[in-house]
């Protein structure tokens, strides 16, 4: 064979098995992905894999997006891509349980009439187009769940909202959680006056609850736990009667599970109710009865103060000094969350408010697991010392650490007895549980976990609410209704985009500087606040007595002089106790920047000097030889 047929037979073969390549790998490896994100975050969790593979019956989904339309449109194009590849991924695993239909409503078409009676909101464009992005899902009896329009602020949660939708389809009979709560869960703030008026806004943890469960508000006069109950959530509740207590007592013996958020200080209630919860509920809560026996030891008269956990607020309109770290509003990440533990596995973040503490009692027969915990800088101050004193640095003083962490939510379970041992209050028709081998009741001591302002931010979208979360408190309350429930499938979910991950030296320099001189600057600031004071009475010529003179005497305009002189002197220290307090911080920042600009040039450059220099050497010794 001469040189320029063995060329061509070459290139002709590699022709052909790069096309062989190619149509092997689009049909062995379409769904191959190399994930190099630290949490996964384009890996399909091990929850959606479960949820998937146990489909007993067809779903399908219909996702609309108006492809021409959207064209000019870079931002949506991508996410429109991922959502289709993500789409894509799940009917792969499904072995043809999940079918995905692309569908493209254009204007004036069945397809647009179809996207829009389904409840799909389209997106208007400058020139008066339409975008429609969004997805429809059905099954087998008639059972439709919806993404309405797929916001980019929820693209963190694309996974999360995908699965629970075909949650729901492939689970149409909603397990049943009943609530006994003196908060406003189901009205919001308005109560039952903005519900009578069709103004009311749900609490949005209480909203996305009701999506996936069937949610009972019990009224306040009950006397039992609903039969069909699967789990008890208690939220704050009002004192409590025997009778309801013992129903709930009853109820959890009986293999019922539990989940209790109780309160020495709730916000939600102090704002609903001037100081007195929804329908008179106070504002702190407690079940004494039930928590001895139990095994729970509870003070609702504290409230848990912690440095370390400390949110920055809003103090002052002070440009160089606008925010404090406010001791008893608490920042936990995923260090202070039980990482064994299926409901606290995966958070990252819970913003709480005046919570309480709780522990384990002396002798108790149940065992006691922490979920949820403050630093080793935390310690237990008066609620009412917290209700009237809210400035943060007399907070702070007040922090005297105990050196080991506080518990705020705990997982109960193993052996409990009744907390009615010599009988029930009242006659009953059903024999009295006085023993249970195994309980299983959850407790956090506080309710502010549900206040929507402490972790999520709304905002309407094309007449729609759209909410995006910046903590884990919904997913904390879901999770733990789901793992009571007996089903895990979405608590992996839930919690994976909520990546936190906070500048943690920044944090602790900082809460080191403003111990060390926050003090300091207090004081200088009042130090000028009364020289100004004494310094603009004498410049208005009232005298000691309140005496008002036209002129001014030599001891006075000396006076005046001296207090000018002390208020300079005074706002220059100032001035650098507050540099002070970013000193490290801004050294810190130097540091990293002349990491990343300076050092990575200069290490290349000396690294090509040594280089040339070994050349140069081994070329010497070369032409030596």
């Amino acid at each position: 064979m001469s040189r320029r047929l063995y060329a061509i037979a070459a290139i002709t073969l590699a022709a052909i098995i790069f096309v062989a390549i190619n149509i092997a790998a689009d049909t062995w490896f379409t769904n191959a992905r190399l994930d190099l994100t630290q949490t996964k975050r384009f890996t399909l969790s091990r929850g959606t894999k479960h949820i998937i593979a146990d489909l007993r019956e067809p779903v399908t989904l219909k996702f609309f997006y108006s492809k021409k339309v959207a064209a000019d449109y870079a931002q949506i194009n991508a996410y429109a891509g991922r959502v289709r590849d993500l789409l894509h991924s799940y009917a792969a695993r499904s072995k043809g349980k999940i079918v995905v239909r692309e569908i493209d409503p254009e204007p004036y078409t069945p397809a647009e009439d179809e996207a829009t009676s389904n409840g799909l909101t389209g997106a208007p464009t400058d020139n008066g187009d339409v975008v429609y992005f969004g997805l429809v899902g059905s099954n087998t009896i008639g059972g439709k769940e919806s993404v309405p329009f797929f916001a980019t602020e929820r693209e963190p949660y694309l996974e999360y909202d995908l699965s629970s939708l075909i949650y729901r389809l492939s689970h149409p009979k909603k397990p049943k959680v009943a609530i006994i709560s003196s908060l406003p869960l189901d009205t919001g703030a308005g109560g039952m006056q903005a519900m009578v008026q069709g103004q009311s806004q749900p609490m949005l943890i209480y909203t996305e609850l009701s999506q996936t469960y069937d949610t009972q508000m019990l009224d306040p006069s009950f006397t039992a736990i609903p039969a069909d109950a699967d789990v008890l959530m208690i939220v704050h509740p009002p004192a409590l009667n025997e009778q309801q207590t013992y129903a709930i007592d009853q109820f959890v013996l009986r293999g019922g599970r539990a989940l209790v958020f109780v309160d020495p200080n709730s916000e939600i209630a102090a704002a609903s109710g001037g100081g007195m919860g929804e329908g008179g509920g106070p504002v702190s809560s407690t079940l004494p009865r039930l928590f001895q026996a139990w095994g729970v030891a509870y003070n609702p008269g504290k409230v848990l103060a912690d440095r370390d956990l400390a949110q920055s607020v809003q103090t002052s309109n002070d440009p160089r000094n606008p925010v404090a770290r406010y001791p008893v509003w608490l920042h936990l990440t995923n260090d202070d969350f039980d990482s064994k533990d299926q409901v606290t596995a995966n958070l990252q973040t819970l913003n709480l408010a005046t919570a309480g503490a709780i522990s384990s009692m002396k002798n108790a027969t149940t065992h006691f697991t922490p979920l949820v915990s403050s630093s080793k800088e935390a310690s237990l101050l008066n609620s009412d010392q917290v209700r009237l004193d809210q400035r943060p640095q007399d907070l702070m003083n007040a922090i005297q650490p105990a050196g080991s962490p506080y518990s705020i939510a705990a997982r109960i379970t193993g052996s409990a007895r009744t907390a009615f041992p010599n009988g029930p209050p009242s006659p009953t028709a059903t024999p009295q549980i006085k023993h249970a081998g195994a309980i299983n009741v959850i407790v956090m001591a506080d309710s502010d976990i549900f206040d929507d302002r402490f972790w999520v931010r709304t905002q309407s979208l094309y007449g729609k609410q759209l909410s995006a979360p910046f903590a884990d408190n919904a997913a904390f309350v879901l999770n733990a209704i789901e793992n009571l429930i007996g089903s895990n499938d979405l608590i992996s979910l839930r919690t994976r985009a909520a990546d936190d991950r906070p500048f943690t030296v920044v944090k602790d320099i900082q809460a080191k500087a403003q111990v060390q001189f926050q003090q300091e600057a207090d004081a200088l600031q009042q130090k000028m606040t009364d020289t100004q004071q004494s310094l603009h009475a004498l410049e208005q010529g009232q005298g000691a007595g309140g005496q008002n003179s036209a002129t001014l005497t030599p001891v006075q305009q000396a006076e005046i002089e001296r207090f000018k002189r002390d208020l300079i002197d005074t706002r220059a220290q100032l001035r650098d106790v507050q540099h002070s307090l970013r000193a490290d911080i801004d050294m810190l920042g130097s540091v990293l920047a002349f990491i990343n600009i300076a050092l990575v040039p200069i290490l290349v450059a000396l690294f090509a000097l040594i280089l040339a220099v070994l050349r140069r050497r081994r070329r010497a010794h070369a032409i030596a030889y």
